[in-house]
């Protein structure tokens, strides 16, 4: 006997689970584990079932399939997966040239057997040649003791460059992540203020700024930040963003 290939169903719509739930009972040696309505509970059923494949919708609230395919690959076994899609044809058309599997909706039997028989794992570059077609994703990921963990961006306080990794801070405590501090602030520019070469801090968590002594009796300006008691060096190149900022 085969051994069963596990599928979890993500997306939004109800008719749509419905939908795909009743082709793949037509189709041998696959097992529905779960099902997901957007991408949080996607990458938790995930974790949960363990599924081979992820029939993944594009367009979902909150977090969107693909924000959620990049998170996916973190897991220790990352999912196959094909994308569901409405999309119009310059998005179908990113897909095919990246190698990227995909079902247009309305989905039928046929298309989705053969899309099974092939599905495979994505690799990075496929997903960074589909990035274009993300909204600006919402959450960090971040892999720790084998479990990949969510972070909103609307959480973090600052990101500091350590070494290989990057340090981001929220209100309860410190992560670590790969993202290099350049690319959060090409993404990231309206949210995060660069107030060091290593430092981004977000606009929205800076009290204010003063000027502190160190123990050389150095003086040097600093970051006031809420929520947390730590402070953020600031550059003298940066202290006009600061300033500039609090209307100085």
């Amino acid at each position: 006997m085969a051994e069963l290939l596990k599928i979890l169903i993500a997306d939004d719509e109800a008719p749509a689970r419905n939908r795909l739930r009743e082709l793949l009972g037509d189709i041998a040696d696959v097992e529905i584990v779960s099902e997901a309505k957007n991408g949080n509970e996607t990458l938790a059923q995930a974790e949960a079932t363990q599924p081979n494949l992820i029939l993944l919708d594009i367009r979902m609230p909150g977090m969107d399939g693909i924000e959620a395919a990049a998170h996916l690959q973190k897991l220790a076994q990352p999912p196959a997966i094909i994308f569901t899609t409405a999309y119009d044809n310059y998005a179908i058309q990113a897909f095919e040239m990246s190698a990227i599997d995909y079902l247009l909706k309305p989905i039928r039997l046929e298309r989705l057997q053969t899309a099974i028989n092939k599905a495979k794992q994505l690799v990075p570059s496929q997903l960074a040649a589909v990035k274009h077609l993300q909204p600006k994703r919402t959450h960090f990921s971040v892999a720790e003791r084998g479990r990949v963990f969510l972070v909103p961006v609307a959480d973090v306080i600052y990101l500091r460059a350590e070494l290989k990794y990057t340090t981001l801070r929220t209100k309860e405590r410190e992560y670590l992540i790969e993202d290099s501090l350049t690319s959060i602030e090409q993404e990231f520019g309206e949210i995060f203020l660069r107030l060091h070469r290593n430092c981004l801090v977000a606009q929205s968590r800076i009290l204010g700024y003063e000027k502190r002594n160190d123990e050389q009796g150095e003086s040097h300006w600093v970051a006031l930040l809420k929520d947390i008691d730590e402070v953020v060096a600031v550059s003298r190149r940066q202290l006009h963003v600061l300033k500039s900022l609090a209307g100085d």
